[in-house]
């Protein structure tokens, strides 16, 4: 790896290169998948390739390469270099990087037991006992899966950095799904969309229990098919954590990368309504409200040593008590406002540029609980699981469905309600917030699909949350 990153920084500076950084990547990903008692599929891809990013009169050029020969190293650089010179003709502003130090540095995500080191005939074992625990009356289709991730990479760069990192990534899930004529409902544990994955190894899997987890999803999925249709109006409505993660994803972490908040992603994935003039006066939420940007949060999805610029991980304040003070930010974006990166640029692969991306963003805990919270509700709604989200492209009007609802009477969870839907307005939304859960109910959730870029890439980020408490949410049934 080290002479890989030699030979293309060497290759860049010598043909013109004002600045050149450079990734050495070997991923390897393993994916078992059990569906209605038989396995599914069972896949493992490894890949492996350089990214050169260089600057050249004040613009960027990027190339990626899975040669390892000097003729191609060398080519690959030599092409970076002719694209930054090209890109410069009709580059609108100059290109400049906040200071960075220069580091000599090793990071490996913590691990108890490497994923990789347990035996396929254990996975398919854990994932066939979960599925026998679903395997009840009235659920047409079980499925579990598990999953893992290595990511070697070094990163070297013509200021002086080397930086060699290792991340492990494992992750698990069920879904059960329930049918009668004309009604599908679903449950899933940990999380939606197939698993929830964090920084981390085996042991991870041994504390979701999934087997222990199937029967509660199962029956909870052919409750549904019959349950009341969720209440319509505007009341109290109360996030469990996972929804709130994916809240959290989609109307605090995305407005705040100061990337779309310039522009540079209008084209795919959008804008902010954030803008720089409201920093440090905008009311974003409640005093209940804290959102960190916090890349050492153990076991996060976006929890590294250093970023793809060679950036120390670090953690930041986006709100603070309801007030709006600070963006995601890369080297290239902080320059702009004479402040200092916050190290959140990443890159899916060694074959794409690295971008702002979220780290882990968290909304911070609090001094409730979820119990005091339904206690203290009059008429409201308890909404559990994801099912579907959609937001503008400004990221400030939403609508989310959830997979399951109970609905709260006098301080009582009443019954089990099925399609609910919420909407709102960004900061009015954050700024009902009258109550989160504390750090006993505080927990990491991994996001796998989120994407951005183009061409794209799909990055896998993390956000901690707890179960909170809005005011005066229209909630209807979808």
């Amino acid at each position: 790896m080290r002479d890989t990153a030699a030979r293309l920084l060497d290759a860049a500076e010598a043909v013109g290169a004002e600045y050149a950084d450079c990734r050495v990547v070997e991923r390897t990903t393993q994916s078992v998948t059990v569906k209605n008692g038989r396995v599914n599929n069972v896949t493992q891809f490894e890949d492996a390739g350089s990214g050169v990013r260089v600057i050249v009169d004040g613009a960027w050029g990027f190339a990626g390469t899975q040669r390892t020969d000097a003729v191609g190293l060398e080519a690959a650089a030599r092409l970076a270099v002719r694209i930054a010179r090209a890109s410069a003709r009709t580059a609108v502003d100059r290109v400049l990087l906040a200071p960075a130090a220069a580091v000599t540095a090793k990071y490996t995500t913590p691990v108890r037991i490497d994923p990789f080191s347990v035996s396929l005939d254990r996975k398919i074992e854990l994932l066939l006992a979960a599925d026998t625990a679903m395997d009840v009356p009235g659920v047409t289709t079980r499925q579990g899966s598990l999953g893992g991730v290595r990511h070697h990479q070094l990163f070297a760069s013509s200021e002086g950095s080397r930086i060699e990192q290792t991340i492990f990534e494992t992750g698990g899930g069920l879904d059960a799904t329930a049918t009668a004529e004309g009604e599908v409902q679903s449950r899933s544990f940990p999380n939606s969309f197939g698993r929830q994955q964090l920084t981390g190894g085996w042991e991870i899997i041994e504390e979701m229990d999934l087997a222990g987890n199937g029967p509660r999803i199962a029956e909870e999925a052919i409750a549904l098919l019959s349950a009341d249709l969720c209440p319509e109006g505007r009341m109290t409505l109360i996030l469990d954590a996972t929804q709130a993660a994916l809240q959290v994803h989609e109307s605090c972490g995305h407005p705040t990368e100061l990337d779309r908040v310039l522009g540079f992603e209008a084209a795919y994935a959008g804008t902010s309504f954030l803008m720089p003039d409201m920093l440090g006066s905008f009311r974003y939420g409640s005093e209940a409200v804290t959102i960190s940007a916090d890349a050492t949060s153990p076991r996060g999805l976006g929890t590294f040593g250093y970023d793809d610029e060679g950036v120390a991980a670090q953690r930041t304040l986006l709100i603070d008590q309801g007030l709006f003070t600070g963006y995601l930010t890369s080297r290239e974006t902080a320059a702009r406002f004479d402040q200092s990166s916050g190290g959140t640029v990443r890159a899916e692969s060694w074959n794409r540029i690295p971008l702002i991306r979220m780290t882990n963003i968290n909304l911070e805990p609090g001094t409730s609980s979820l119990e005091e919270m339904i206690a203290t509700t009059e008429h409201g709604v308890y909404l559990e699981t994801n099912r579907s989200w959609s937001i503008d492209d400004r990221r400030l009007n939403f609508q989310f469905g959830t997979q399951a609802g109970w609905e709260i009477c006098d301080g009582r969870r009443t019954k089990l309600i099925r399609n609910p839907l919420y909407s709102g307005n960004t900061p009015r939304f954050w700024n009902s917030c009258d109550a989160v859960a504390g750090s006993s109910e505080w927990h990491m959730y991994g996001v796998i699909n989120c994407g951005k870029g183009q061409p794209g890439q799909v990055m896998h980020v993390g956000h901690g949350a707890a179960p909170c408490r809005f005011r005066d949410v229209a909630v209807r049934p979808a």
